[in-house]
């Protein structure tokens, strides 16, 4: 089957931004033509560049030629989250592997990382194979396991890594919990560089953090809430950028929420520090107000920060202090988050709206659509030696956006399994439309198509 998706803005950071017809056939880019103001021309073919093996091969069998008619819309590289919790195995009746792809896919997401905070905890070869092979089978999403740091997420002892590397672990990361013995978590970035993987630190000191439920401010004194002051990350991301500075190896920080942070990881990248990091869409688009009223949809760790931080988090963003947004989407059921607040459970859903949020950045005039499209595509892929750029010869993993379309969230017509999500009944413009994974359409919305 060839398919043509025509008439749509490619953006491929660093490569191409243009009006052009993509042609895919077998599941790879087999034609690109720029067809916009300099008149229809075949882009080059580029040099082979190394490609990562993917999980698993799917194939359209229908000999139908497809038209998808992409105008006004917006073509990019497969997009990619870099922190989901999928819950399975353990914890199915919030997420599995199977729903949270599909969540994915509706994102507009043709990959995801899997963190490890399961039940068995991902540090076994045994895990992450049933994780792989899950994924196969939902056939949709490519899923690419992060493995946990230390063994049972304990930060008492390493994980077997090179076995870990060899099952299919794209990355270790004790997410959820920090690595609070530095000792460890300097043998751990000088064990994972032998191995060349990637460490995703959650910054967390927990006696700093010990107790408290929200951000620590006026607000929580005020609901009779145990703050969390912003030094409980800030603290943890200096003490990494210090152990990332000695022992040189690719640090990752997930999920910065404060000021501090972003100032602390400015000042390393400046002095060529190997450290990248990320934020998630409700840093950047809420602020503690949210918990008003005892919400326990927007109860997060990190906690949701101030004004102020929220600004931090934009700027950052802009200039490229943080390289990636991702969801840290961490799905719970009614039984976790409708109790008391002290209670209730941390995270909030973020698969299905994070590609909406991202669009607020663009028209609020924070970052160009070619910024987003970097931090949630080209940009993840770079740091997890991942190569998803539009050249002739790849795999067609494309997504397509709407940037114009309204649109009510409403999380009873979720893909995920569980509904917490602080943006249910925000009206929001800008969607994806369609998600293609190596040629395979995963998801598509209305009849975007000609004949």
């Amino acid at each position: 089957m060839q398919i043509r998706i025509k008439g749509g803005r490619i953006i491929d950071p660093g490569s191409f931004d243009g009006i052009a017809d993509i042609f895919i056939e077998d599941g790879k880019i087999i034609k690109i033509i720029d067809t916009g103001a300099s008149g229809s021309k075949q882009l080059p073919t580029p040099p082979a560049s190394p490609e990562r093996e993917p999980w698993r091969s799917v194939r359209n069998t229908n000999s139908e030629t497809r038209i998808i008619d992409a105008s006004g819309k917006i073509v990019t590289p497969g997009l990619i989250d870099m922190h989901v919790h999928l819950r399975e195995p353990g914890y199915e009746y919030k997420e599995t592997i199977e729903s949270g792809c599909r969540a994915a896919a509706w994102g507009g997401f043709t990959a995801i990382c899997a963190m490890p905070n399961t039940n068995p905890v991902n540090d076994t070869q045994r895990v992450t194979e049933f994780i792989i092979k899950k994924s196969i089978a939902a056939d949709g999403t490519r899923v690419y396991p992060v493995a946990a740091i230390s063994k049972g997420l304990e930060g008492k002892s390493l994980c077997e890594y090179g076995e870990l590397k060899q099952t299919g672990a794209i990355a270790i990361s004790d997410d959820g919990r920090p690595v609070m013995d530095s000792q460890l978590m300097r043998k751990a970035l000088e064990y994972a560089k032998g191995f060349g993987l990637l460490v995703i630190s959650h910054c967390e000191d927990l006696s700093l953090a010990a107790g408290g439920v929200m951000n620590e401010g006026a607000l929580a004194t005020q609901m009779g809430l145990c703050g969390i002051p912003n030094a409980s990350e800030s603290i943890m991301v200096m003490r990494d950028i210090a152990l990332c500075e000695l022992t040189q190896a690719d640090l990752h920080i997930a999920h910065v929420s404060t000021e501090e942070s972003v100032r602390a990881i400015r000042e390393a990248k400046s002095r060529g520090v190997p450290v990248t990091s990320e934020t998630a869409p409700h840093y950047f688009t809420l602020t503690e107000d949210a918990v008003n009223q005892y919400n326990t949809n927007a109860k997060m760790n990190p906690p949701l920060r101030s004004h102020r931080d929220r600004q931090a988090i934009r700027e950052g963003l802009a200039d490229g202090t943080i390289d990636v947004i991702a969801t840290d989407h961490a799905p719970h059921s009614s039984i976790e988050k409708d109790i008391e607040f002290n209670l209730a459970a941390n995270g909030i859903i973020g698969l299905e709206t994070s590609v909406s949020l991202g669009l607020q950045l663009v028209e609020q005039g924070v970052i160009s659509i070619e910024t987003l499209v970097e931090k949630m595509a080209t940009r993840p892929a770079q740091i997890l030696g991942l190569d998803n750029s539009l050249r002739i010869g790849h795999a067609a993993d494309i997504t397509i956006i709407d940037p114009e379309i309204s649109h009510t969230v409403n999380t009873d017509n979720f893909q995920s399994l569980s509904r917490n999500s602080p943006f249910d009944g925000w009206q929001l413009r800008g969607k994806p439309v369609l998600t293609m994974v190596e040629g395979k359409i995963i998801f598509e919305e209305g009849e975007n198509r000609e004949s």
